[in-house]
């Protein structure tokens, strides 16, 4: 049996110059050891495969190594350094925060941790997933951190900093580390796979750098997982089918659907992820991230470093930024979220899909909210006007060309008495109103005829309605609201 290892491990830095998105704490690292500025304890925390625990080797490596260089990096020919590489140093001792969590794992450290070291300048523990230790255990472990050996070290890695108690951080140098971007992740898959003599698509390339989420551990996981699939020759199809993935054409397919009223593709669409056994929130979370490419591709253009989509793509993302509206985009990408985490738990996922895919192509022909509430500022203006058109007859002089009004009686003004809503009359099942709606809202049928209105003596322009405009605003106010409440039901 070949001793076969995984990507991960037998491409693992082994010198601070080959991390990668790390720079400014290896050289805050490098500048400690440089000038003899060495903490008794460092905590390094971070998302998953961001080089934590690697980090906290190589620093290991560097204090005991019998041959360092000028530039701070360790030889990895020397006995010490071998040693922590395979693991077998007894100056370096590695500890599994999570099954060696207890008060009793500590107190062997605290016996043990006055012994010198055996061969290397310092003794140096290193506790992974440290926030795991109970709360008995971190306070056992408080005096040994603050006032340790002068030759000993403590090294911590943790993804959940939050659960380490504050004594402790107070008492460490502490490195967050960043994820890494998704440029430097494919230099880096490109690199191994030019090692192993494996020739991947550049498209195939950025779709496991973009699925790693900033971790270069989760893409080479993927990537061996991929060249145990297909062998020496990675496509974007094999990508896709591996991970379970839905090709970015069916994306594109829902924005035409939508752009032309098609929506049975709705169902075909949902037959076909059903069909083909994809996982249904992964799909929501691609149909997201395609329309987050849309909203990025309206705001910074087809050539912004910002896009991740290939060059054979961005035609039709330029296609499908013309179809949306950034407004509807934003309110798409919270819906699909929230839509998300319902479907999880949906007794009927197919039925729920196909209800979701049926929303995002009615959104094009969905009239906004914004629209919607200039719509009623203008039905505001038009019920202002008297609705009674009985103005005296303007007579001109043909010898004096001025202009005369012929007097009314003078009555006090009234305006007509507005219904107590503006949604009385019923709407189509359709939300988007028609002018048949429009018409029904602004007919006079809805004024009372009982009040009397008396016209007024126009002189050079038109009579200004002196009814309170705060009233009107409190009654569109409910009327906004009651729209916005028919609207969500109609969704």
């Amino acid at each position: 049996m070949s001793d076969y290892q995984v990507i991960a491990r037998k491409f693992r830095p082994q010198s601070f110059k080959d991390v990668i998105g790390q720079e400014a704490i290896v050289t805050t690292l490098k500048n400690g050891m440089r000038t003899k500025r060495l903490a008794q304890a460092y905590l390094f925390c971070g998302s998953r495969g961001t080089g934590k625990t690697t980090l906290a080797r190589i620093f290991a490596k560097a204090l005991n190594c019998q041959q360092l260089t000028n530039e701070g990096e360790p030889c990895n020919q020397c006995s010490s350094c071998r040693e922590i590489t395979s693991g077998a140093s007894l100056d370096v001792l590695e500890i599994d925060g999570a099954s060696h969590r207890g008060i009793e794992d500590i107190r062997q450290i605290n016996e043990t941790v006055g012994y010198a070291a055996a061969s290397g300048h310092y003794k140096i523990y290193i506790i992974d997933e440290v926030h795991m230790l109970t709360k008995e255990a971190f306070n056992a472990l408080l005096k040994t951190l603050e006032e340790p050996p002068p030759k000993v070290k403590f090294f911590f890695a943790t993804t959940e900093p939050h659960k380490v108690l504050p004594t402790i951080l107070s008492r460490c140098q502490r490195f967050n580390l960043s994820r890494i971007p998704l440029a430097q992740i494919m230099i880096k898959l490109r690199h191994i796979a030019h090692q192993l003599q494996v020739t991947i698509d550049e498209e195939a390339l950025q779709l496991l750098a973009q699925r790693a989420d900033g971790g270069l551990r989760d893409a080479e996981s993927l990537l061996d997982q991929i060249i145990a699939f297909e062998g020496n020759q990675i496509t974007l199809h094999s990508v896709y089918a591996i991970l379970g993935l839905m090709p970015v054409d069916i994306y594109f397919k829902i924005d035409e659907a939508g752009h032309h009223g098609h929506f049975v593709q709705a169902f075909e669409i949902a037959q076909q992820i059903f069909h083909e056994g994809k996982d249904l929130p992964h799909f929501i979370e691609g149909l997201i991230d395609h329309i987050r490419q849309i909203v990025l591709f309206q705001l910074s253009g087809p050539h912004s470093s910002l896009l991740a989509i290939s060059l054979g793509h961005q035609e039709r993302y330029a296609q499908s930024a013309k179809w949306y509206t950034q407004e509807q985009c934003l309110d798409l990408i919270e819906y699909l979220i929230e839509a998300q985490q319902k479907l999880r738990f949906a007794t009927f996922g197919k039925t729920a899909l196909e209800t979701i895919l049926i929303h995002v192509m009615r959104s094009h022909f969905r009239l906004p909210i914004e629209q919607l509430v200039h719509r009623l500022i203008d039905l505001e203006q038009a019920v202002n006007r008297p609705t009674n058109e009985a103005v005296s007859k303007k007579a001109v002089d043909p010898v004096k060309t001025e202009i005369t009004t012929t007097p009314a009686p003078k009555a006090p003004v009234v305006a007509p008495r507005m219904p107590s809503t503006l949604f009385d009359q019923s709407v189509s099942e359709d939300p988007t109103p028609t002018p048949a709606d429009l018409g029904k809202r602004l007919s006079p049928a809805v004024v009372k005829k009982s009040a009397p209105v008396v016209a007024p003596v126009i002189k050079d322009k038109d009579v200004e309605d002196k009814r309170p405009m705060h009233e009107y605003d409190t009654l569109f106010q409910f009327a906004t609201v009651e729209l916005e409440g028919r609207l969500q039901k109609n969704l």
